[in-house]
């Protein structure tokens, strides 16, 4: 059997309509405004620990980034990567060849708090510099939760 060429078109243009009524969610990333952000000591509980790197090991300091961070969608934000660069003192670079710092599991709408964990060499000199700072999640978990 033989289809003229208008079924063709026809058909594959009822495909194509259908196929975009039934599409699933794209799960893009969205961005997050962070501001107010400031540094404080750890906690005791979260204050243990060494930075190694390069195969020696070295003390470091334990600081909690905090802030807010806004969400401008409708629906909570998961997965969401907090990029931003911290400077010390003297004006160098905290975490070398690094601008990730950590994550947030979960933002919900609107303006939220959130806290992040990072440990710095204890030679570096303090106050120190927080610059850059941004991230973005996704709509829905992307990663596994163990």
């Amino acid at each position: 059997m033989r289809l003229e060429p208008i079924t063709v078109i026809f058909i594959s243009c009822l495909f194509c309509l259908v196929s975009l009524l039934f599409a699933p969610e794209a799960y893009a990333l969205t961005q997050i405004k962070l501001y107010d952000l400031s540094y404080q000591n750890c906690p005791p509980e979260f204050a243990k620990g060494n930075v190694t790197s390069g195969g020696y090991t070295q003390s470091a300091t334990c600081y909690m980034v905090t802030g807010k961070a806004k969400n401008p969608k409708g629906k909570t934000l998961y997965d969401a990567d907090v990029y931003g660069r911290i400077y010390d003192a003297n004006g160098n670079p905290v975490l070398q060849n690094r601008t990730r710092v950590g994550s947030i599991a979960e933002v919900p709408p609107g303006v939220s708090d959130f806290a992040i964990r990072i440990s710095v060499a204890a030679n570096q000199p303090t106050p120190l510099q927080l610059k850059q700072f941004r991230a973005s999640g996704f709509t829905s978990p992307v990663r596994p939760v163990f």
